[in-house]
């Protein structure tokens, strides 16, 4: 067997997501023929041999972790629909993939023989991090009696925000499909952005609201300003920190952008300058945004959405992890500040919900406050002294399952590379459990604990009997371009006010010139 061919086509495959069309195309510019069928069979058996090379390596990963004082043993999963949950442990202390499998839920009798395995495998773990799923929380609690076991406040924080924010935000998305705001937005951007052809006036329209110095050709700032402000509007659904929903909520900000406009654009009109026929782009665009923005049942899901927020975000403050003022996204492993200061801030968060009226009347609240009790002591991880052959060593465990989520979140964008849509419930069915070892080639202490004084993965995968891995099977283009100087405009955050001031500006400069 050609093991450079073997090994490329792996880490092609796997480590660079690309396609197997491109694979196929990269081996022929190397003069090596072969079928996109066999590039799917060798990508299969590279993650078959990578496995085995595991397996033979376990014993030095366990001899490595105990001279650390043991490891933190964080799970995770990763599911769509009707798939098999592939589920995977991780050592977050050297990073390291430990094991996977695939089983068809996350009930913890599936569970149970893979955290039996891991145990075999790597001795006792010294601590646990994962969600809050009952089948997890059951399969750790009697898989490993005794031990460490702490929720990832990442996961606590999503599910709690779900559940105190899903029902009314779910509403809000509602009325926003009943009046097909984002298409019918889109639309007339779309119309105005054809009216004006390729204008360079855009830029000159950018720097006059910069400068607030009035641009040579007024009758165009009318359209100018209903397209920048119809992208502004939109430029609220993008808005947000990379943590998803419930911690970004680009429906409510595209919603709050809404009322502001209405708020300014008939005032804009007042003051806007050239003929009615040139206003016409900025009424049309007041017209659609009124009609949202009046709407009773939207300002009261909007109103109510407001203090909720304000609420979940004094939670998230208070744990000190995807706080609203960082930008790092699911990136984001908190900060270090004592974990006794974190539970001080939590618990005067939980005392609040009972002593404010509004709260303590409000299920939801009441819900949230529950969750709270419930998960409180799995929330805050103490350090953990444990002896090692150096002697003792305290460990901190992580306080997220982000190194997982990353994992995870880079499988799923290498999967929409290859296939361009976003559904992984045919990849997962497909997928071998132990690709996730693939994440370990980019550890370098790893590599040489794999290597084992090799010199590479293809001389290592030479040494292993094929016969240990024989039984795998093989399974409207122009218009919709933001015009130049668009993406500069949209995102001024006060643009409504701007455009108001420098149009009043405008017009007053017009009435000196015409007297």
């Amino acid at each position: 067997m050609a093991y450079d061919v073997l090994v490329y086509v792996g880490q092609a495959l796997f480590r660079n997501f690309r396609t197997l069309e491109e694979v196929q195309s990269e081996l022929k510019m190397r003069n090596t023929h072969i079928s996109l069928s066999e590039i799917d069979h060798l990508g299969r058996k590279f993650i078959k041999y990578l496995a085995l090379a595991h397996a033979q390596a376990a014993p030095r990963i366990r001899q490595k972790m105990r001279m650390a004082g043991g490891y933190v043993l964080h799970l995770d999963a990763a599911h769509e629909g009707d798939a098999p949950t592939l589920f995977s442990g991780l050592d977050s202390l050297s990073q390291f993939v430990l094991g996977n499998i695939k089983t068809p839920s996350e009930n913890a009798d599936h569970i149970k023989p893979f955290l039996k395995s891991i145990q075999d495998t790597y001795g006792l773990p010294v601590a646990c991090v994962h969600d809050m799923g009952t089948g997890i929380c059951k399969a750790v609690n009697e898989t490993f009696p005794g031990t460490p076991d702490f929720i990832c406040h990442f996961h606590f924080l999503r599910d709690v925000g779900k559940d105190f924010l899903g029902t009314a935000y779910s509403r809000l998305r509602n009325r926003l499909k009943s009046f097909a705001a984002t298409t019918g937005l889109r639309a007339f951007i779309r119309q105005i952005r054809q009216s004006l052809g390729q204008s360079p006036d855009l830029p000159l329209l950018v720097d006059a609201v910069n400068t607030k110095t009035p641009p040579h050709h007024i009758e165009m700032l009318p359209s100018l300003s209903a397209y920048s402000l119809g992208l502004w509007a939109l430029q609220g659904k993008r808005n947000g920190n990379g943590h998803g929903f419930p911690f970004d909520r680009p429906l409510l900000e595209f919603t709050e952008r809404m009322l502001e406009l209405d708020r300014y654009l008939p005032r804009l009109l007042e003051n806007s300058c050239g003929s009615e026929d040139d206003q016409k782009p900025l009424r049309v665009l007041a017209k659609k945004i009124s009609k949202v923005a009046n709407d009773p049942e939207l300002i009261q899901t909007t109103t109510e959405l407001r203090w909720r927020v304000e609420v979940f975000d004094d939670l998230r403050s208070a744990m000190r992890i995807a706080t609203p003022d960082e930008s790092n996204g699911l990136n984001d492993d908190g900060s270090h500040e004592a974990m006794s200061t974190i539970r001080q801030d939590v618990e005067k968060f939980r005392q609040r919900l009972d002593k404010e009226s509004h709260l303590a009347d409000d299920h939801l609240s009441v819900k949230m406050a529950r969750q709270i009790d419930k998960y409180g002591e799995k929330l805050f991880a103490d350090p953990i002294t444990v002896v090692s052959p150096q002697g003792l060593v305290t460990i901190y465990p992580q306080r997220t399952n982000n190194i997982l989520e990353r994992f995870f979140r880079g499988l799923r964008r290498g999967h929409r590379r290859k296939t361009g849509n976003n559904s992984m419930r045919r990849t997962l069915q497909a997928m071998i459990a132990d690709t996730p070892l693939v994440k370990n080639l980019d550890n370098p202490e790893y590599m040489e604990i794999l290597l084992n004084g090799k010199d590479s993965l293809e001389e290592l995968f030479a040494s292993i009997r094929y016969g240990d891995v024989k039984g795998e099977n093989r399974s409207n283009e122009n218009t919709d371009r933001i015009l130049p100087g668009g993406r500069a405009i949209i995102k001024k955050q006060k643009l409504p006010e701007q455009i108001l001031e420098f149009f009043m500006k405008t017009k007053t400069a017009q009435g000196s010139q015409s007297n």
